[in-house]
């Protein structure tokens, strides 16, 4: 039965007509000079507007905030007019989107910074993993992320800027709304985390303190583009790219309960089923408790992401546990998947060696249910 997952919601100024999402997915395949989607990318998204709601990949915010070979950008005149072609086509089908806006903090390289610089960081600590870079032949490999240097008070500055204007392109390009990236051990989960934010000035130390540039990159997306377009994602117990924290009940649920009080159009939270794209068998068992925890301090539309298949989106629904459920990787390998799961049809398999970089092949020749 699927009662929950095709019953309609309202999301901010949207109606959804049912409750299967497409989770935000780096693929790597924007225009390699400039980072600027290409007429690919637009099909990909076209294929996919059965989703009650795409939330698109990762998108940086910056030329500092990107991070892997490859990823879009919402910065320039050109990112901008691109985008606009995917939202117009996912508009054409009947589908809704939002935007993700991203900065990477360390998880970067050099070879992405301005000037050749080093990652930005809220300290300047090393990461434990890797980022996909281009080598001198032009393809994709993965390499080591040097230590990052710490972001100064203008800095900071910057990048609330950076975000502001960033949602401001994104509402310019034609897209439903914004989803703030907060997780998966990016800049904002990184000032979030204790493991990750040894800063002493007004953003490290306490709760108030590591949260406050999330809070502040809130208030002024909504403020440029009103609090019923703009949502927010975060991995609680996430512990993608060194991620931690001594205290994630109070950490997290000070963050969910100041958001809520912002009227956003959802919260999005990620169970601990991956780490990156590799499965996590060794999650911290609180997370249940937590996100019930979270779940009873939130009180507007949590949608939910993390290993989800139809029946236990379902089962989710039905206990009141989310309202909304995005899914990753099944949507990568069935464009069609919403009317899959309403149907109870089989699945295609994602194929992981096309999960990053490359063309056609694994990204918009999956087929859909004969």
């Amino acid at each position: 039965m699927t009662t929950h997952l095709f019953s309609p919601i309202k999301v901010g100024r949207l109606s959804l007509n049912h409750r299967v999402a497409m989770a935000p997915l780096t693929r790597s395949r924007a225009e390699k000079q400039g980072n600027v989607p290409t007429s690919m990318n637009v099909e990909y998204y076209r294929q996919r507007a059965g989703a009650a709601l795409i939330i698109s990949e990762a998108t940086q915010i910056s030329q500092q905030g990107q991070g892997y070979a490859w990823t879009p950008g919402i910065y320039t005149r050109e990112q901008v007019e691109a985008w606009r072609a995917v939202s117009d086509a996912v508009h054409a089908e009947g589908g809704k989107m939002f935007l993700q806006l991203w900065h990477v903090g360390r998880v970067s390289h050099p070879v992405f910074q301005p000037n050749g610089g080093l990652p930005v960081a809220p300290s300047a600590l090393p990461v434990p993993g890797k980022t996909f870079i281009v080598d001198e032949q032009g393809n994709g490999v993965w390499g080591d992320i040097p230590v990052s240097q710490e972001l100064t008070l203008d800095g900071i500055r910057e990048i609330v800027e950076d975000y502001r204007r960033a949602a401001r392109n994104a509402m310019s390009a034609g897209m439903d709304g914004v989803e703030i990236h907060a997780g998966n051990g990016y800049l904002l989960d990184q000032f979030i985390n204790s493991a990750s934010n040894r800063r002493e000035d007004a953003y490290g130390g306490s709760i108030e303190n590591r949260s406050r540039l999330l809070l502040e990159v809130v208030d002024a997306v909504c403020d440029e583009v009103g609090a019923q377009n703009v949502s927010v994602r975060l991995t609680p117990m996430g512990r993608f790219m060194g991620m931690g924290d001594d205290t994630p009940e109070a950490t997290f649920g000070f963050i969910v309960r100041s958001l809520d009080k912002k009227n956003l159009a959802y919260l999005h939270l990620v169970e601990p089923a991956m780490v990156g794209t590799v499965k996590d068998e060794n999650f911290d068992p609180r997370w249940d408790a937590i996100v019930k925890q979270l779940r009873g301090e939130y009180h507007g539309v949590l949608m939910l992401a993390g290993g989800y298949n139809g029946a236990t989106a379902e089962a989710a629904l039905a206990s009141g546990r989310a309202d909304i459920i995005a899914f990753g990787r099944p949507f990568i390998a069935n464009p069609d998947l919403p009317s899959r799961l309403l149907q109870d049809l089989p699945l295609n398999t994602p194929d992981s060696s096309s999960f990053f970089g490359g063309g056609a092949a694994g990204y918009t020749d999956y087929p859909t249910f004969a």
